[in-house]
């Protein structure tokens, strides 16, 4: 029954400050209560959860999350690899604060421009992609290492424990390792120790085989104990060294005393009234990000998902990765006007170059050389109770990385050497542009697409990224798009996409992204469309919503991944 007592003046006002109250009660939610986490494979996700019920952090799940999905998904990640890691950290007076910490691979120290030379000085592409001079120094070990000493609540033994027992216990083989598997078989059948442990009579493991890795649970159980002695020191190292080198490969214990985790300032920059926060060199995904966003706003309205939008996009997508091919390096190592490139008066600048009604030739805006990247990592997105979260993207390059696992120690190498310019005049398989400013040197660190980003307005934070090569950027560029549009989770990383990289100057995409009449007006317009021929990248994605303190977690559903919201107690 509704009542009919009358509203006085003092009842008003009374309501109106209830009302004032739970506005800012939920736009103030400090943080979300509950924990969610999207990562590409179920056991990785069990692994953070059980990290996160113990008592850990965010930072700690990423711990358990990364050592895991090191052991199940040895195509994409593990300790013979790196990664980026880009942390919301919320300080005791509420505040927060983010960090990126730089896992990647660095170039051996006997590394020089002409590695992959041969006598009559032509560049040899097969050194650079499989067995020992593939692989850059790992970080993935050192990063774990680091997490817990300044950000972890739990001992580093605990958060690897779920990783030590996946390694022992095994996990079954999915159809994604047989495909993946499939594209690199001739290589790891190269390998006797890779083909042991991830082949089955020289064959694809049939889908259900269970893959046990007893060596790389010693291995772990070596860092647990030890910490970075562990793995780059003692026995372990040893057994590294002497491997490598007995592959024809060029690591030497200086390599491993000298190598570093870097924490460096996150790309940051406004997207309205939302704050976005991703990745800085030698990721060119935030400046990347910074010129295509930004550039969007200095150009007319076009409704999402229009031609109009995609002709939009792509004209800023290959602005944006001719200046990655031309300019874009290890900070650390050549001067890179960052500032001016995240700025946005350099994104109208490239907005401001874009023909509405005609694309734009690549050619005419210059060709660089053309290097590779491989496009398969992974990625996992997590927020725990407080607040604390993580975005992380990790690879080893190439499915199963160099197809070089050094015995006794489980550990497959990466072959992120690939990711340099090997060959500054050079065509490959990808086709992806580059120059000399990402050229091996000596403990370089090679450009990467690797693009973790978190999105803080005030209403939602969002923790998005996934693997793909080059298609990284585009990928979290395009579930931005789809975020702003305020499509759920599961909306975001289902939808179909789009990608162009200024060289092949074509628009690549999904089946189904468009339909003939989409594609008809794209071609009046100059652009050339390339079907992939197959569904690529595997994105995580957690959501909170402020406001309603809703928790959402999405994994693709290209992959075999997994999310999970704690439930409310």
């Amino acid at each position: 029954m509704i009542s009919s007592r009358p509203l006085t003046p003092r009842i008003v006002l009374q309501g109106l400050l209830l009302s004032l109250l739970l506005g800012l009660s939920l736009t103030l939610q400090a943080a979300p209560e509950r924990h969610a986490i999207a990562t590409a494979h179920p056991i990785a996700t069990a692994a953070a959860e059980q990290t996160l019920e113990a008592g850990g952090n965010a930072i700690d799940a990423a711990i358990a999350a990364s050592a895991t999905l090191g052991v199940v998904e040895p195509y994409g990640s593990g300790l013979g690899g790196g990664g980026f890691y880009l942390l919301r950290l919320v300080e005791d007076d509420g505040s927060t604060r983010h960090v990126f910490v730089d896992a990647r691979e660095t170039a051996p120290l006997k590394a020089h421009p002409d590695l992959y030379r041969d006598e009559d000085g032509e560049v040899q592409r097969a050194p650079s992609v499989n067995g020992a001079l593939a692989a850059g120094i790992p970080g993935l070990p050192a990063a774990l290492v680091h997490l817990a000493e300044h950000y972890g609540k739990l001992p580093l033994s605990q958060s690897l424990a779920p990783a030590i027992t996946a390694a022992e216990h095994g996990f079954a083989v999915t159809t994604r390792y047989q495909a993946l598997g499939g594209f690199r078989l001739e290589a790891m059948r190269d390998d006797p120790e890779t083909a042991r442990l991830f082949l089955r009579d020289n064959e694809i493991p049939t889908e259900g085989t269970l893959i046990q890795q007893p060596e790389l649970a010693e291995t772990l159980r070596q860092l647990a104990a030890n910490g970075r002695a562990g793995f780059y020191q003692g026995p372990v190292a040893e057994q590294l060294l002497s491997g490598v080198q007995a592959a024809g490969g060029i690591w030497q214990q200086a390599d491993f005393d000298q190598y570093q985790i870097i924490e460096r300032e996150p790309v940051s920059f406004m997207l309205g009234d939302t704050r976005v926060i991703s990745s800085p060199l030698p990721s060119a995904g935030g400046i990347a990000l910074a010129q295509i966003l930004q550039g969007q706003q200095q150009l007319p309205a076009a409704e999402y998902a229009s031609t109009a939008w995609v002709h939009q996009l792509t004209e800023l997508m290959r602005r944006s990765y001719r200046d990655r091919a031309v300019l874009l390096g290890d900070s650390d190592f050549i001067e890179v006007p960052v500032e001016h490139l995240i700025s946005a008066d350099y994104a109208a600048q490239l907005a401001a170059q874009i023909d509405p009604k005609q694309a734009t030739s690549s050619a005419s805006l210059g060709e660089p050389e053309l290097i590779s990247e491989g496009d398969n990592t992974t990625h996992f997105s997590l927020l725990d109770a407080q607040g604390n979260g993580v975005a992380a993207t990790l690879s080893i390059n190439l499915p199963f990385g160099a197809a070089l696992t050094i015995p006794g120690t489980g550990v497959i190498l990466n072959n992120e050497m690939d990711d340099f310019a090997a060959d500054i005049h050079g065509v490959n398989e990808y086709g992806l542009a580059g120059g000399k400013a990402n050229a091996v040197e000596a403990g370089k660190r090679p450009l990467s697409s690797m693009t973790p980003t978190i999105l803080d307005g005030p209403d939602q934070l969002m923790l998005i990224g996934t693997p793909g090569g080059s298609r990284i950027i585009t990928m979290v560029l395009l579930g931005i798009e789809a975020a702003r549009q305020g499509d759920s989770a599961e909306q975001i990383v289902s939808r179909p996409r789009f990608h162009h990289q200024y060289l092949p100057d074509r628009i690549q995409h999904e089946a189904g992204t468009f339909d003939a009449d989409e594609r008809k007006a794209l071609e009046q317009l100059g652009h050339e469309l390339y079907e992939v021929g197959r569904d690529y990248g595997d994105m995580q994605l957690v959501i909170w919503h402020k406001g309603s303190n809703q928790l959402e977690a999405a994994s693709d559903p290209r992959g075999v991944g997994k999310s999970r919201v704690q439930a409310a107690p």
